[in-house]
């Protein structure tokens, strides 16, 4: 049972390559490090939550868009990997409920939005989601980031969207901290581990006013846009960040070869209880 009185952290996690999970004997790489960190996850929240709340970098719409399927289907939205992982399936359930509660909480704040009845889970999901609570049972759904990725409207709505998490709801960013695939291998090892560095003394060392001014220029930042040349999977920390903003960040993920890369990437934890 969730303790409602508990107040749940939130999470920016780097989810890995397409359905990895399946196939990591197939992909280059150590991939237990990512797997390590994701299962931890549950132990680390302390309460099984009434629903995860995921921002995938997989999803983006002209503004803020809730996955209101009560079962959703999957989405594949990969290509190159094996016919069987075309076929996986994380029956996890919907919820229509928390889903019709984030529009609640988005109006309220004066932030348009619109409701999707039949978007199915993107591997940014089903695939951590697995890794996390393989179980199924927990109920899932998306919010979609917004095209443009405005770093101040990310903050925002993860601002109006922060009282779920007194209302047993994890909020969990899914992205990656380097997010460059012309520059996968030797050439991104350097800009992705300044831009790593980067984001740690952000995240971890500046005080929660200072983390977000950083935050909205980031592109200032060492190796910040060869890591990102799009930012879709980066804009999902800027809604971990908006629901927890007060509150400390911890380090729960961190690798120097992901993927088999040579690249550094990170996951972050905001609000976890001492």
């Amino acid at each position: 049972m969730t303790d409602l009185a508990e107040r749940l952290p939130t999470y920016f996690i780097s989810h890995g390559g397409g359905p990895w999970p399946w196939i990591k004997d197939l992909m280059p790489g150590d991939w237990t490090p990512l797997e390590s960190s994701l299962q931890a996850i549950p132990s680390q929240v302390g309460v099984t939550p009434r629903a995860v709340l995921v921002v995938s970098g997989h999803w983006e719409r002209p503004r803020p868009t809730v996955q209101g399927h009560p079962r959703p289907p999957m989405y594949y939205d990969y290509g190159g990997f094996p016919e069987f992982t075309y076929r996986i399936q994380y029956p996890a359930p919907g919820s229509p409920e928390v889903a019709a509660r984030v529009t609640e909480l988005l109006d309220a704040a004066g932030i348009a939005n619109d409701t999707d009845p039949e978007r199915g889970f993107d591997h940014g999901v089903f695939a951590p989601l697995y890794v996390m609570y393989p179980d199924a049972k927990v109920p899932v759904l998306q919010l979609s980031i917004v095209e443009g990725y405005d770093p101040a409207a990310h903050l925002a709505v993860g601002r109006a969207i922060a009282p779920l998490r007194d209302e047993g709801v994890l909020i969990v960013g899914s992205g990656l901290s380097y997010h460059n695939l012309r520059e996968f291998g030797p050439t991104g090892a350097a800009p992705s581990a300044a831009f790593d560095g980067w984001l740690r003394e952000t995240l971890v060392e500046s005080d929660p006013a200072e983390r977000v001014r950083r935050l909205l220029d980031w592109e200032a930042a060492p190796g910040g846009r060869r890591s990102h040349p799009a930012e879709d999977h980066l804009i999902p920390l800027m809604v971990a960040v908006g629901a927890a903003e007060a509150d400390p960040a911890t380090q729960v993920h961190h690798e120097e070869d992901a993927m088999g890369g040579g690249i550094h990437a990170s996951s972050y934890a905001f609000g976890l209880a001492a």
